[in-house]
């Protein structure tokens, strides 16, 4: 049977999604800004209904996980956990930097440093080398982001924190295709989505 992957992406301004059934992808990208909860599901129905698809018919639902808006995230991630639950479909995290360094290179022949810039000063970022889905995730300031990206010099650089390394500006839509190749890549024992966030809310419990 051929496998059915629904993405979605609300980890930033844009509420995205992508549907792919064998060779058929279909893809909608808006930039909201807020609002994601309202309309990811009405965006997610009219793909699958444009695919042709029942959300019964789905095999895997994949998940921009973050870094990136703490509530966009939880939105992306309860939305895919719930419809996998609905469904019985898997629900598969990805994570932002491991899709930017494959959109960056999808052929994945090149090493490339993933950065997102967490603001206030903060960075976060990953070094993929050659061929690889998963690295290391390390966080620092600019000062320290440009140190380790001075240690692979010849590296592509991309991501929302790319320009503060003098690269050139990533133009900040979600990587929907990548979203698609490691969602279907990924191992038929991935752990269910969990948010990844760039730092614990503002908001604290109160005593």
């Amino acid at each position: 049977m051929t496998a059915s992957i629904l993405v979605i992406d609300t980890v930033g301004p844009w509420c995205a999604a992508a549907v792919k059934v064998g060779d058929k992808a279909c893809q909608a990208a808006e930039e909201i800004g807020r609002g994601h909860a309202e309309r990811l599901a009405p965006m997610v129905e009219a793909l699958l209904a444009e695919a042709g698809l029942a959300p019964a018919d789905l095999s895997r639902i994949g998940v921009n996980v973050g870094p990136g808006s703490f509530a966009g995230a939880r939105v992306g991630v309860s939305f895919a956990r719930g419809l996998a639950l609905a469904t019985g479909a898997q629900a598969v995290g990805v994570g932002l930097l491991p899709a930017l360094a494959r959109q960056a290179d999808p052929a994945g022949e090149r090493a490339v440093f993933a950065i997102h810039d967490a603001k206030r000063g903060e960075f976060l970022w990953s070094l993929f080398e050659p061929g690889q889905n998963t690295a290391r995730l390390e966080r620092g300031d600019l000062g320290k982001a440009q140190a380790a990206a001075a240690r692979r010099p010849n590296a592509l650089i991309t991501g929302s924190g790319a320009a503060a390394l003098g690269a050139a500006a990533n133009d900040g839509r979600p990587p929907l295709e990548a979203l698609l190749a490691l969602t279907a890549s990924a191992p038929a024992d991935a752990p269910p989505p969990a948010p990844l966030y760039a730092r614990p809310p503002d908001a604290k419990p109160s005593a």
